[in-house]
């Protein structure tokens, strides 16, 4: 948590875009465009407000299940986005992250993934984390594919594997944790996200549609995150008197 009460670190399943446009009789494609469209206002708001890290679901593993056309224009959509924004992101001093298998993307759009995280690398202002072709089980299986072979090269040892050093090894290793999760579009599940990542995060949802979701949208959750008491499993009382002997 920062200085005024905000979540350093916040994560968003972008949920709702082929619906918002079904709902008003257009091609699902045309939610998708929308929704980046409200990321860009998001951003804004985030470096705004002096949030750290934003990290966004913008394609998950089990996504490749959708109809081929689809998952085409989704990928386009991806490659278009980094070719006409990564400019802008280093402009405003925003570090860029990609996290996912991206082996299953074209070498054109691992190519473009990489030229934009290069050029954002030493930017220090907000970290905007995608997470494409990114599943939370996919993520914490690569990390004990790491560590099994640092332990048969004999770098570590079986016994010396903690929570901690689990952790190290993550895509997001050497981010804060997220502390606030919210979900648009009225489902109530993560969905694979960030599993490991949210064992301590406060959930916020909302039946908004993520093309309707706007920056007030993003202060209202904040807001009821600024409300909830966080005790990690201490108690009530315990908080309190520990804001009280800091004062």
């Amino acid at each position: 948590m920062t200085d005024n009460g905000n979540p350093r670190h916040i994560a968003i399943i972008m949920d709702g875009n082929g619906r918002w446009a079904e709902k008003k009789y257009m091609p699902r494609a045309l939610g998708h465009k929308a929704g980046v469209k409200v990321v860009r206002n998001i951003v804004e708001h985030c470096v705004k407000e002096k949030i750290e890290v934003l990290s966004l679901f913008a394609f998950s593993s089990e996504n490749w299940r959708r109809p081929k056309k689809e998952i085409e224009l989704l990928m386009d959509l991806f490659m278009g986005t980094l070719q006409s924004q990564v400019d802008k992101l280093d402009k405003n001093n925003i570090k860029l992250r990609i996290i996912g298998d991206k082996a299953a993307f074209s070498a054109k759009l691992q190519n473009k993934i990489e030229q934009a995280q290069v050029q954002t690398e030493n930017n220090t202002g907000l970290t905007l984390v995608i997470a494409a072709n990114y599943g939370g089980r996919w993520d914490i299986a690569q990390a004990f594919q790491q560590i099994i072979k640092k332990i048969d090269s004999g770098e570590i040892q079986a016994q010396d594997v903690s929570e901690e050093l689990i952790a190290q090894f993550l895509t997001t290793a050497d981010l804060p944790e997220p502390e606030l999760f919210i979900r648009t579009g009225g489902e109530e599940r993560i969905s694979n996200f960030l599993l490991w990542q949210l064992a301590y995060t406060e959930f916020y949802f909302t039946e908004t549609l993520w093309p309707d979701f706007e920056p007030d949208l993003l202060a209202d959750a904040i807001n009821s995150f600024r409300g909830r008491q966080r005790r990690f499993g201490r108690t009530g009382n315990q908080i309190i008197n520990s804001l009280h002997s800091t004062q």
